[in-house]
């Protein structure tokens, strides 16, 4: 039995209960007007949030940031994206040069679709026309997002598969590993929340979140998601794709010019991307914080009034990412790997089975007595945290004990013989090399048996 059959009557009703977004009176034109739009608010606030960065890293490292170009250095941004634009567009001479010259492409691309089922509002007057503030939805909305991003990531990979280099294709096979194994995870965090809203329709879960948002119930999913999302989008402490210290720029390393400025835009679009469905999920989307959604009836929740909540909410993500930029350093990739596999994949699976059987006990098995209901629902809750907790400890004493048996192997030997198999082999850091023994000639040979046959002597 799926977890989705599990949820019960639920899925019905919540369907019922929060109709998808209206787009019979949104023609054509008007279609094409809000892609353009929402292209224009994706780069302007990719110019914004590149100042953001500089200047808030800045103040916590104690300087004070761009400052010259501009007022308080707000056209910095723009100033770089023209120098970039106008730097050599060099090619390697072992380069697949149509691969090297799509990947960027796929990699910018693939960051704008996403943002399309992303509702920004509720329902607004727009030229005439009553339109939902959102391109477009589908009943299986956040399950193109993690498609579209599968196919981002393609991008990488080609770019440094095609830049006939080491490095790149280092950073290229890291970061399909990487987002391969954080999607599996991130896409268990979002059943939580399917089984919550009865629906995939992302206008469908913002309208089943009026009276609580899915970051309370649904804590754990969202706190995976979190560290998930960082890793998707290739960010500190997560940026092992492209971390400087080993692999000099990682995939992007043979890349210049305008090509570049493809990859730093998809991976700021792409920042932006996953903080609209994180807000979308479980932070209510457009709807207005509790206490002021209540005021006047409802007046400051919908309409325009929903782009600003959720352009708020949005930018808390974003100042999320660059404090954890600015706070913490890069992880090691084992350790990186370890943590999905081992710990948030498994924990994930656990938590899914038990917000099913919670939502299919409540909903389809006690009746409809809301004293006992309420009852079960809380101990049924304690017990699911009890599990969680408890898997995730048995995951931290296996990683433990596995990282102890490490210790536990003998160290390398701190001097070794460059020749013992052979050919040379370089040493390790911390290693010397032993100097090898010097050749026998025959006269060598004949001193030193003379020299052997006298010390047998004097010992006998």
């Amino acid at each position: 039995m799926s977890v989705v059959a599990l949820a019960g009557p639920a899925l019905a009703a919540a369907s019922t209960d929060n109709p998808a977004a209206d787009f019979s009176d949104t023609p054509w034109w008007l279609s094409l007007i809000k892609a353009v739009l929402l292209f224009v608010f994706l780069l302007l606030n990719t110019l914004i949030v590149i100042w953001f960065e500089r200047r808030v890293i800045g103040r916590m490292q104690q300087r004070p940031g761009p400052n010259r170009v501009g007022p308080f250095g707000l056209l910095q941004t723009l100033a770089d994206g023209v120098k970039l634009a106008l730097k050599e567009d060099l090619t390697p001479r072992k380069a697949d040069k149509l691969m090297f010259i799509l990947a960027p492409i796929i990699a910018g691309a693939m960051a704008f679709v996403s943002f399309a089922i992303i509702p920004l509002s509720g329902s607004v007057w727009m030229f005439g026309h009553y339109t939902p503030l959102q391109l477009t939805d589908v009943p299986v909305a956040v399950l193109l997002v993690l498609a579209v991003a599968g196919v981002g990531v393609y991008g990488i990979v080609l770019a440094g598969w095609s830049s006939g280099s080491t490095y790149p294709l280092l950073g290229g096979l890291r970061s399909s590993a990487q987002v391969i194994s954080y999607e599996i995870a991130m896409g268990l965090a979002l059943v939580a929340v399917f089984l919550y809203a009865g629906s995939m329709s992302t206008s469908q879960i913002v309208l089943a979140q009026k009276s609580l948002w899915y970051c309370i119930p649904a804590f754990f999913s969202f706190a995976v998601y979190i560290v998930t999302m960082v890793g998707e989008t290739n960010r500190l402490p997560f940026d092992l794709a492209e971390g400087e210290g080993e692999l000099t720029g990682g995939f992007h390393t043979e890349y210049s010019s305008l090509k570049f400025a493809m990859f730093f835009l998809g991976e700021y679009v792409n920042m932006f991307t996953v903080s609209a469905l994180a807000t979308t999920l479980f932070l209510g989307g457009w709807q207005a914080p509790p206490g002021i959604a209540a005021i006047g009836g409802g007046m400051f929740n919908g309409g325009w009034w929903g782009l600003l909540w959720f352009v708020i909410k949005l930018w808390l993500f974003m100042f999320f990412f660059v404090w954890l930029r600015g706070s913490l350093p890069r992880v090691r990739y084992d350790q990186f790997m370890r943590l999905g596999w081992k710990v948030l994949i498994p924990s994930t699976l656990v938590w899914v089975v038990a917000v099913a059987f919670l939502r299919a006990s409540n909903e389809g098995f006690l009746g409809h007595s809301t004293v006992f209901n309420g009852r079960m629902h809380r101990s049924t809750l304690i017990v699911i945290v009890i599990i969680v907790l408890l898997v995730l400890a048995v995951a931290w004493i296996y990683d433990y004990k596995a990282a102890a048996r490490e210790k536990a192997i003998p160290p390398e030997p701190t001097e070794i013989d460059p020749f013992a198999g052979g050919y040379p082999v370089p040493p390790m850091p911390g290693q010397t090399l032993r100097e090898p023994a010097p050749a026998l000639t025959p006269s060598t040979a004949y001193q030193t048996s003379e020299t052997d046959s006298d010390a047998e002597d004097s010992r006998g």
